[in-house]
């Protein structure tokens, strides 16, 4: 998979050991403890220890956003092929300093369209909360639309896919 991509204002390369602080920080913040899940992460050496287990798992693509002009970390985007869907699901997380600026969009668009050039990986999905706004309307800025609500474990998640057609 990709190492590293750029855009007009940010820099996006692989999830490393490096980003240990940032991770931390990323995962304890309100938006991903609401809308992700808390990962009890909370200290440096855990933040390793989940970066490792992300990037020893396969189908799991984590990159780092950061600002092209100060190289400051503000936000992933991931890519992962999940047991319970049959595409597989793009996401991110920013910081909250970050958002309503277009970096999500930025972002997610570059990675989408390197990865949709790719037969395999022609349709791909997106899971959500149902109350998760800012997300449901940025992956309709992207050409998602809403295909289907499941239920995973005692949750349910809105899945959003990029098919021209339901899938």
């Amino acid at each position: 998979m990709l190492i590293k991509v750029t855009t007009e204002r940010l820099s996006l390369s692989a999830l490393t050991v490096e980003d240990a602080d940032f991770i931390q920080e990323l995962v304890n913040t309100k938006g991903w403890l609401q809308f992700i899940g808390d990962r009890n992460i909370h200290s440096k050496e855990d933040a390793i220890s989940y970066i490792n287990k992300i990037n020893a798992t396969p189908d799991f693509y984590y990159w780092v956003v950061r600002l092209i002009d100060t190289f400051e970390s503000i936000g992933i985007i991931s890519f992962i092929k999940r047991d319970y869907l049959e595409h597989c699901d793009i996401g991110f997380a920013f910081l909250p300093q970050y958002a309503g600026k277009g970096y999500a969009y930025e972002a997610a668009r570059e990675i989408l369209s390197i990865i949709s050039s790719k037969p395999e990986h022609s349709i791909v999905v997106a899971t959500t909360l149902p109350n998760n706004v800012s997300s449901i309307k940025l992956l309709a800025k992207l050409g998602f639309h809403f295909d289907k609500e499941i239920e995973v474990g005692c949750e349910k998640l809105y899945v959003y896919s990029n098919a021209a057609n339901k899938i």
